[in-house]
């Protein structure tokens, strides 16, 4: 265990090493590609930020009114029949939203079920096995704009495969949580 946590330590600098050797090597101007980088890259954030912004008002706003927890109540006689507690259901749906808000209903649950709880466990493995779908697409199509500010197009089955994807790590999350616990 010692030998992995020290090559876990000297990854990063070992890629950076890497990346600066590479740009000498290949004659590249190192800090000119790092500037023009940066300056993209927030072009970028700045496009994305009023979203980000207003996504994490109406995550708040559903958290402090208690939406979530009655659409909770509302799908918990389905959860029951699936075998599926109900308390890690707003989770996957403010998760699909946002990762920084559901890692706070993740802390939440912790604090209330424990962290070595079905529920506990199931919560952990939900926010591995899932994305921010909404974010991620919105970012997506804000970033890939061309030049006359037109979205990409192509991108009609994104949502159904997002969401596919999300309903298959949930599943595999439901089995594994039930595999650790027994």
């Amino acid at each position: 265990m010692n030998l992995l946590t020290f090559i876990s330590n000297l990854m990063i600098p070992i890629i950076i090493f890497l990346i600066i050797g590479y740009g000498l090597a290949s004659r590249t101007n190192i800090f000119d590609a790092f500037v023009k980088g940066a300056s993209d890259g927030m072009k970028v954030v700045a496009g994305v930020l009023p979203t980000l912004i207003g996504l994490l008002i109406a995550i708040g706003i559903l958290r402090e009114s208690g939406c979530l927890e009655a659409l909770a109540g509302l799908l918990e006689p389905l959860a029951e029949v699936l075998h599926f507690p109900a308390q890690v259901i707003p989770l996957i749906l403010i998760k699909m939203v946002s990762s920084s808000a559901a890692t706070g209903l993740l802390v939440d649950i912790f604090k209330e079920f424990g962290t070595d709880s079905e529920v506990g466990y199931l919560a952990g493995l939900l926010l591995c096995c899932s994305e921010t779908i909404f974010y991620t697409i919105s970012v997506y199509f804000l970033a890939t704009k061309d030049k006359d500010h037109r979205a990409v197009t192509g991108g009609r089955w994104m949502l159904a495969g997002a969401l596919l994807s999300t309903l298959a790590g949930t599943v595999a999350s439901v089995v594994l949580a039930n595999i650790m616990i027994r």
